[in-house]
């Protein structure tokens, strides 16, 4: 299960590349939210957090937090959704994050007259909060989800008070996989790239967006201080010795120094409640010295 769902972190990755450049519709209360399908892990876990897991019938295959959260059904992956599937819960409602689909299993759904909120999605510290809030508006949770935001932008602005005390921005290239010896690298508008940020680190990378394949002439010239990826990548390309043999990285700063950081995908790129948690242990291993550091 823990594999698979790491796979879906994967090409929720490849197929996501940058947030969607068209916002939904405002998100609007269910009239219903007594079997709710949610789509989307951060998705799952605000809901969890606002203690509003009742509702929840059932998830899509990135909803693996909190563990509980496991036990419920699942209806297939986020971006490859199967309307029989789906509607084989019987569900009142179905909120899900901005991108799933595909089109046709959503217009399906919609003839079904399933009402439908899509959650705009954002890799930053105001979308984190506005996703809170939109759940807690479909749900009928406000209040809850006013107390929730309010939490984590207390701990967002604590985190990036401790990001600028780092003494110099040091350069992460993030690595989604090795294939065929080049490195699939995130560029700009990824779930990646927003984190390195919120770190306050620099992508080493530049002037694409989405992710990228990069021979080892291009890894090179990108100069990481230190590589990123996921722990639990699905992708076995992404060892210890895969990453510091390959021609590129072995000839960069991080590569020298053996800088290699591993944490948890759906826990690094998830942008939810955890995210807070996930930049600050970021912080400390980039800049060991803000370890600790309030």
């Amino acid at each position: 299960m823990r594999r698979f769902a790491a796979i879906g972190v994967l090409f929720a990755l490849l197929a996501a590349g940058s947030a969607p450049a068209a916002a939904p519709p405002p998100v609007k209360p269910f009239a219903d939210t007594s079997r709710v399908v949610v789509i989307g892990g951060s998705l799952l876990e605000i809901i969890y957090a606002l203690g509003a897991e009742s509702h929840v019938v059932a998830r899509d295959a990135t909803g693996n937090y909190p563990p509980a959260a496991v036990r419920l059904p699942s209806v297939g992956y986020m971006r490859a959704l199967s309307p029989e599937g789906v509607l084989s819960v019987n569900p009142s409602a179905i909120l899900a994050i901005a991108g799933s689909g595909p089109a046709t299993a959503l217009d399906v759904l919609a003839r079904a007259g399933v009402p439908f909120d899509e959650v705009p999605e954002s890799y930053s510290a105001t979308g984190i909060v506005d996703k809170v809030l939109a759940v807690g508006t479909a749900l009928g949770a406000e209040e809850k989800a006013k107390m929730l935001a309010d939490r984590l932008r207390t701990e967002l602005a604590a985190v990036e008070r401790l990001a600028a005390q780092a003494p110099v921005k040091k350069r992460v290239l993030f690595v989604l996989s090795l294939a065929g010896g080049k490195v699939m690298a995130s560029g700009s508008g990824t779930a990646a790239d927003g984190i390195i940020r919120l770190a306050g680190a620099v992508n080493a990378v530049a002037g694409f967006s989405g992710y990228k394949p990069l021979d080892a002439e291009a890894v090179i010239a990108a100069r990481p201080d230190a590589i990123l990826v996921m722990a639990n990548g699905g992708d076995d390309s992404t060892g210890d010795a895969a990453l510091l043999d390959n021609p590129g990285i072995a000839l960069t700063p991080a590569g020298r120094a053996h800088a290699l950081i591993r944490m948890d995908g759906e826990y690094l790129l998830g942008f939810g409640p955890r995210t807070p948690n996930a930049i600050r242990e970021l912080i400390g291993r980039l800049y060991p010295d803000l370890a600790g550091v309030d």
